[in-house]
């Protein structure tokens, strides 16, 4: 076995196979893969997966990781077997919830490229001939899903790695990992030591070992059991394929899924109590495939009951044999994809499914050579997850509720459940006297709007919603949008995270990292954009200089601060603090809002003296603030930085003194609202890595001129070739129609992009989408329908912004 390698795969699973084929396509051809079990059956998940392979997701991202693998599978073949079954995949409606949510399955899945098709009951028959009709309302049909032969697939992907110079051992074990200075050395094995400059973990269900041997990552990942079954023969099922002559079958209002198997059927089931697994455990005993556990009829009981239901041949069969298999859920259901900023040099792609497998590891691959990947990974990033999010009993929590959910019917707006309440602002008393409804964002316990806000309902103009746009919504976010306009509103954004840049080469460092002029005066504040290598907007920040050498950062979230405690100086010139925890923000914004804090403050606070996009400390009463002059409703107004133990008391005080000016606080509802009408981008949801800022409509964020930054020659490529696509503002002809985000956008009958973020803009009595379209229909009064629940209403391109376009109130 080699010494030195440039890259070290551990786990030959499908996904480390995969990750050594697209690692050698890229050119990174020494490549080392080990495996502690044998090739290429190794025992971990990839050695029972069933192997369907169903596209569709409400995640943008994991759909397009899916579909790459159908790609991929589909031109593999190994001894002249195929690796992929185009079968087709049909999930069903035994429920009104259901039909209504497999409607808007169907305009994710257009919305994602995938071509789709909603059937009756008659013609999902058709399709697997051992459904009952009348147990059904109807069935969500993607003729490209199917059924993928893991194990074929990931020797395949092996000859095609070796073909281009990587190695696979297998047998073999790895003890260690050598770090040294915070960097990656070597790999110890139970066959010597292999020197290296990165690993790349793709253990599965071992890979919190081999975090740990690295000290890269706390356990972020629990195991857990799911039942299989496979049945005794079924009278009169004589198949003539090979592999299946019936589509994949879900039948998510039970949590379970079917397939042929010859003259069988498997089936499937999450329906079952939560038997999570210790990964020190697996695989401990030394005997039979370590990620399969002995079957638990008793568990299995119901779904039997249940699948003899819906397909009534199955009465005529009985249970043959079944398992208990392993596979990974993370906290929030994603894989975990990315390198450790703990450790340079060691990268994870771990929780990954068979359906996402070539997906997930074309992304890394992509990320470790080129420096990005070309698919948006924001949510499947390894580093999403703050502190309180990796502790052991979150982590269990979480991915428990993670398996419990796998089928449910999850609303974009629905928050985790427990545990509850993590992190609470220092206004929490307060807003919870108030009424407040809480969400969960990043933690944070944050008010969607108040109850005690009801009464300024009376007399405004707020349209009702349907029951999907209208869950976790109350016509109070229509009043306190309607106020903030006319008097004020007080914000609670503490889940904005916030960190502090600092040192000699703080300067410097913040130019490389951003696209904006950051050598400006102190008290200057710029809204500024950081890129991948490749010109993608990684994410979008704001930057105020309070001192030559000190900076105030508001972020997106974790990714953001793992981003730059990666680029930081080794030279130790350069510092970076995140300070979220022990700092509260209040957002006052509205016409009133100089005098409100005016009233509060003996510092003059007239544009002449504190002018837009400026920053200085100031009092509030007693309180000493930051204030920042922005504004991401549009409204004049200041975000209010305090130290957290001074909140309260910050709260108290505008509150008081904002009651006779008639300002109130108001909810995350509006907030949203306000910043649609303004055309105010969100990163995360309008626009992402596999964006250009000038498609985005941000070029004016990008400051060529003053020198280079990560990604500048590439975004300047890339304005040269002119806009792929772009992001329009559209106004619905019917404003009782709200849309909430992914729905399909259709011109002269045809799919031609998606909607990012909408809402309703009470400021101006309209329903607003914000979409990607071709460049040829982004012009203003371009007609297009915008698709939601199976019905197409119309929608036509606006100019933006759609409120203030002089931005007179927010400068005056």
């Amino acid at each position: 076995m080699e010494d030195r390698a440039r890259v070290v795969i551990i786990g030959a699973g499908i996904v480390g196979c995969s990750a050594a084929e697209h690692l050698t396509r890229l050119g990174w051809t020494d490549v080392v893969v080990l495996e502690r079990g044998p090739l290429f059956e190794a025992g971990g998940s990839t050695s029972h997966a069933p192997g369907l392979v169903f596209q569709t997701n409400p995640s943008r991202a994991m759909t397009r990781l899916a579909s790459y693998g159908v790609e991929r599978y589909s031109e593999l073949e190994l001894d002249g077997k195929p690796c992929f079954y185009p079968v087709g995949g049909l999930e069903v409606a035994a429920t009104p919830e259901r039909w209504r949510d497999l409607k808007r399955r169907h305009g994710l899945a257009t919305s994602w490229g995938v071509e789709s098709y909603l059937l009756s009951p008659r013609e999902c028959v058709e399709k697997s001939p051992l459904l009952e009709p009348g147990n059904i309302y109807g069935g969500f049909y993607v003729p490209s899903d199917g059924i993928a032969k893991a194990v074929r697939i990931s020797e395949a992907m092996a000859r095609l790695a070796e073909s281009r110079g990587a190695r696979f051992y297998g047998g073999t074990e790895v003890t260690g990992i050598e770090v040294k200075d915070g960097c990656v050395r070597a790999v110890e094995t139970s066959r010597g030591r292999i020197e290296t400059e990165v690993v790349l973990s793709c253990a599965g269900m071992w890979g919190p070992r081999i975090c740990r041997m690295a000290g890269a990552f706390p356990q972020l990942l629990v195991p857990m059991q799911h039942q299989y079954a496979v049945t005794t023969p079924v009278p009169g099922l004589e198949p003539e394929s090979e592999e299946s002559d019936h589509v994949i079958l879900r039948h998510q209002d039970h949590s379970m899924y079917f397939r042929q198997q010859g003259e069988r059927y498997g089936i499937g089931s999450y329906r079952h109590r939560v038997m999570p697994v210790d990964p020190d455990d697996i695989g401990r005993s030394g005997e039979g495939m370590p990620s399969i556990m002995e079957f638990t009829p008793e568990d299995f009981r119901g779904p039997w009951e249940e699948a003899r239901r819906m397909l009534p041949a199955l009465r005529q069969a009985e249970i043959e044999r079944g398992i208990n298999g392993l596979f990974s859920f993370t906290p929030d259901g994603g894989p975990l994809l990315g390198p450790s900023t703990a450790v340079r040099g060691f990268w994870v792609a771990e929780a990954i499914w068979v359906t996402h497998a070539a997906g997930a590891a074309r992304a890394v691959a992509e990320w470790m050579v080129e420096g990005a990947p070309q698919v948006d990974l924001g949510g499947l990033d390894v580093s999403r997850f703050d502190e309180y999010a990796r502790s052991p009993s979150y982590v269990m929590a979480r991915s428990s509720q993670s398996f419990r959910e796998v089928y449910d019917i999850i609303h974009p707006m629905q928050p985790m459940e427990e545990p509850r309440p993590l992190r609470t602002s220092p206004f929490y008393p307060r807003q919870r006297e108030l009424g407040a409804y809480f969400l969960e964002a990043s933690g944070w316990e944050r008010p969607q709007w108040y109850a005690a806000n009801e009464p300024l309902v009376a007399g405004r103009d707020i349209p009702e919603r349907d029951d999907w746009s209208g869950r976790y919504w109350s016509p109070i976010v229509g009043a306190e949008h309607q106020i903030t306009r006319e008097a004020g509103g007080l914000f609670d954004l503490a889940s904005l995270k916030k960190a502090e840049v600092g040192g000699p080469g703080a300067l410097a460092f913040l130019q490389r990292m951003t696209t904006g002029q950051m050598d400006r005066p102190v008290g200057s504040v710029t809204y500024t954009l950081m890129l991948d290598p490749k010109g993608g907007v990684r994410s979008d920040i704001t930057v105020a200089r309070i001192s030559e050498d000190l900076f105030r950062l508001g972020l997106n979230g974790p990714q953001d601060v793992a981003w730059l405690r990666g680029h930081l100086p080794e030279d130790g010139s350069v510092w970076l603090r995140d300070i979220s925890g022990g700092t509260c923000c209040v957002g006052v914004w509205g016409p009133a809002a100089r005098e409100l804090v005016q009233g509060l403050s003996p510092e003059d606070l007239s544009d002449g003296a504190f002018g837009f996009f400026q920053v200085r400390r100031i009092h509030v009463g007693e309180v000493p603030v930051l204030a920042m002059r922005v504004s991401y409703v549009g409204e004049l107004g200041w975000e209010l930085y305090a130290s957290a133990d001074m909140g309260l008391r910050l709260w108290d005080l505008l509150y008081e003194a904002g009651k006779p000016l008639g300002i109130i606080p108001a909810g995350r509802g509006a907030f949203e609202g306000l910043r649609l009408e303004k055309g105010y981008r969100m990163w995360g949801v309008d626009v992402t890595n596999e964006h250009d800022p000038y498609e985005a409509g941000l070029g004016f964020a990008v400051k060529p001129e003053k020198g280079d930054f990560i990604g500048r020659d590439a975004v300047l490529r890339r304005r040269e070739e002119g806009p792929r696509r772009k992001l329009c503002c559209l106004l619905l002809d019917d404003p009782r129609v709200v849309v909430m985000g992914s729905e399909p956008v259709y011109a002269e009958g045809s799919p031609v992009g998606y909607v990012t973020s909408a809402g309703y803009g009470y400021s101006i009595g309209r329903s607003i989408a914000y979409a990607w379209l071709p460049p040829s229909l982004a012009e203003v009064g371009q007609k297009v329908e915008i698709e939601y629940f199976g019905r197409r209403h119309g929608a036509a391109v606006a100019e933006e912004p759609l409120f203030d376009p002089a931005m007179k109130r927010m400068r005056g």
